[in-house]
């Protein structure tokens, strides 16, 4: 059985069997093991995805980010991001709170054991987990928690996290660190440590995906397309925006899927330029609607993909006509350029845009995606001088397709956006959602 030692718990060994009655308590109990339902797994099973081994995953990215670790020679990284925590030990608690609470975090050697710092009295949700080998209570210390102490907290904390490096690093006091305020990296800095870019080690870590991941990711976008379906059976003129976003959020969540992370979803002359929110405005008849899902899906996996439907019975104008075949053209030429071998810069410089003097667009060309939009970002050749970084395409990296289009002061605009896993040879497209026939008719 798991012992408790004041502020420590300690995993069950390697060596050690767990009791009958632990196994039964983790799988009659925990939310992961319960796994994401008969719903989704009946929906999987009709289109022939099999399971992704969640051990195989587990494994890969605690090899990923130790690797990175010793190629940057870090003694270890503390990670609080909760999809970084996710990542490294695939352990979830109130990911959405967590976001903007600093009191959950992981410590992550570059040789000895994985600590999760939970939040208090959480530490049970992590006990079918392998690859942690310890669970401690979270020392928070930001202002909700810790009021006027928060710099006495913080000297504690680092304090804690220093023994840790003492102990593990073998001498090495180099620690990566994806998040903190201010204090914390004084409070390290006084305990002797170098503190140093977190965020780079997770990203590049995120960036390459195990074959499992991708097995993952088919049904989790299984999962989102069959919402975007239902989303789809209540598009009648007279819905509101929200009422039809709405649909999107409870049918990922029926799914196994977690959260959504942006508000993308307007029709008519909200829609042109992008990035509204969407909101209680009726959609009419003859309007065109674009969503982008943006949403945190089953296995904790992003599916980030965009679609514009034309609204009621209408027949769709010229314009709308227009817009739509520069965008459906652009997210297809653009895919169809993606190879290993191939430099960030090299993309920027071959992906095609619609002219941008006559045509609102996107931000960029392609971004990473996995457990959240991810590393890399690949920007027009006018934003290269600003924004740019070079980097190489490898097998492995997924990455989404980006295309939006509207007229300079036009009426609407079209979104468009696929989901591609780079291959050994080439690429596949996973996003298999269709496109709209009457809006590229002619």
């Amino acid at each position: 059985m798991t012992t408790i030692v004041g502020r420590h718990r300690a995993k069950i060994g390697a060596m050690q069997t767990p009791s009958e009655e632990t196994v039964a308590y983790a799988k009659g109990l925990n939310a992961h093991l319960l796994g994401p339902g008969s719903l989704a797994e009946g929906e999987w099973a009709a289109l022939g995805l099999p399971a992704p081994h969640l051990d195989t995953i587990r494994r890969f990215r605690l090899a990923r980010i130790r690797q990175l670790l010793r190629r940057f020679d870090y003694a270890g990284i503390v990670v609080y991001d909760p999809i970084n925590i996710r990542y490294a030990t695939d352990s979830t608690n109130m990911q959405v709170w967590i976001l903007h609470n600093a009191n959950r975090y992981a410590y992550i050697p570059t040789e000895g054991p994985v600590i999760l710092f939970d939040y208090h009295g959480a530490e049970h949700l992590s006990d079918h987990l392998e690859l942690i080998d310890e669970i401690r209570t979270a020392r928070a210390w930001y202002y909700l928690i810790a009021g006027d102490r928060y710099e006495e907290q913080a000297r504690l904390w680092a304090a804690e996290i220093a023994d840790l490096v003492r102990q593990h690093g073998g001498g090495n006091r180099r620690l990566a660190l994806d998040k903190c305020n201010p204090e914390g990296l004084v409070a390290l800095q006084n305990e002797g440590l170098t503190v140093h870019n977190g965020e780079e080690i997770m990203e590049l870590a995120r960036a390459i995906k195990h074959p499992e991941e991708i097995v993952a990711m088919r049904r989790a976008i299984a999962s989102c397309e069959k919402a975007i379906a239902a989303m789809r059976n209540h598009f009648v003129p007279g819905v509101t925006e929200q009422r039809l976003w709405s649909y999107l959020h409870a049918e990922n969540i029926a799914r196994g899927g977690e959260w959504i992370e942006t508000r993308l979803l307007t029709a008519g002359p909200r829609t042109n330029p992008w990035f509204q929110e969407c909101s209680s405005r009726p959609i009419q008849n003859g309007e065109l609607m674009a969503f982008d899902t943006d949403l945190i899906g089953t296995y904790g996996i992003c599916v980030d993909i965009s679609r514009t439907w034309l609204c009621g019975n209408a027949a769709p104008t010229a314009e709308q006509r227009e817009i739509y075949g520069l965008a459906y053209d652009q997210i297809g030429r653009n895919t169809a350029i993606l190879r290993p071998g191939m430099s960030f810069r090299e993309l920027t410089e071959t992906a095609v845009l619609p002219d941008p003097t006559r045509y609102n667009r996107y931000s960029l060309f392609y971004h990473g995606v996995g457990l959240a939009d991810e590393y890399p970002s690949i920007y027009f050749p006018d934003a290269w001088a600003d924004y740019g970084y070079n980097g190489i395409v490898e097998p492995g990296m997924v990455l989404c397709v980006e295309s939006y289009v509207g007229r300079k002061n036009g009426r609407e605009g079209v979104k468009l956006e696929e989901q591609v896993v780079i291959t050994e040879t080439g690429y596949e497209v996973l996003s298999t959602y269709p496109f709209e026939a009457q809006l590229l008719d002619g």
